[in-house]
């Protein structure tokens, strides 16, 4: 039976990964060919940084990337607050239960619901249709803030509820309170909210494609433009480096959350000795 699941295993890491092998593979083709490896280069890696249409699409992606996964932290972090602070468990579980509804949501209903909010507010207040980088933003920002508050909302439920009580006994104002207290504590599920934001934001292609105009391309929206005419082998390029950058941010996130678990289990190993004393 071990033999069977190791197979299985391998199987499902080959379906997974293969695809990810070939493109990281060609992507140092030293010719242009997508079907023949006829020897190892950096040519492409060259082509690309000579690119500018792409490192314009790329600087894009990282605007839109950072900015939107700063703004969804701050305010997801703040919703998280005041959602674990709602005294009523119906009314907390009911807000929960909103708050992740768009994460189960469809990418393409996301997309065409962002769209058409956009269009009618442009046409009341503007009288025109106008799909940039604000609208960009806000999409990105929108499908983002679940995912921060899914994050954050576990650490909040884990910090000790005695500590603020007791800082507040000790002078401290509200305000106080939460910064030096509670945020240190909630601070890596928030760190783990920001990478998970920042990677769904750069790597999001149907959401963008509904609200972005003309005149703004992030780099998956770029990526496909090019697909449809022929793929360029510095494509490949290009999406190797997205696929180590995601990567390391998935490997940090990880690395957290296992430091965090293990200060979790230390703790309630003192508790049980101290009660156990």
């Amino acid at each position: 039976m071990k033999k069977l699941s190791g197979i299985i295993t391998i199987i499902a890491f080959i379906f997974l990964y293969a695809p990810i092998a070939v493109m990281i593979l060609f992507s140092f083709n030293s010719s242009n060919s997508t079907g023949v490896f006829e020897g190892f280069s950096l040519g492409w890696y060259k082509e690309l940084f000579k690119d500018s249409a792409t490192l314009g699409a790329l600087k894009n992606t990282l605007i839109i990337a950072i900015t939107s996964s700063v703004i969804s932290t701050v305010i997801g972090t703040l919703a998280a607050v005041g959602i674990h602070k709602y005294k009523n468990r119906y009314i907390k579980n009911s807000v929960i239960f909103v708050t992740n509804i768009p994460m189960m949501n469809p990418d393409i209903v996301t997309g065409i619901s962002m769209m058409l909010l956009f269009i009618f507010a442009g046409t009341i207040m503007f009288g025109e249709v106008t799909l940039n980088f604000w609208t960009v933003l806000i999409s990105h920002i929108s499908f983002s803030l679940p995912y921060v508050i899914l994050n954050v909302l576990p650490k909040l439920r884990q910090m000790d509820k005695n500590l603020p009580e007791a800082a507040l006994d000790l002078g401290c104002t509200p305000m106080q309170s939460f910064f030096k207290i509670e945020l240190p504590e909630i601070a890596p599920g928030i760190l783990t909210g920001f990478i998970m934001a920042f990677t769904l934001s750069v790597d999001d292609f149907v959401v963008t494609n509904f609200t972005t105009g003309t005149t703004f391309q992030t780099l998956p929206i770029h990526i496909y433009s090019q697909v449809k005419r022929r793929i360029n082998p510095d494509m490949y390029a290009v999406s190797t480096l997205m696929f180590i950058a995601i990567f390391a941010l998935l490997l940090l996130s990880n690395f957290i959350g296992a430091k965090e678990d293990s200060k979790t289990v230390k703790s309630e190993k003192r508790k049980k000795a101290s009660k156990g004393v």
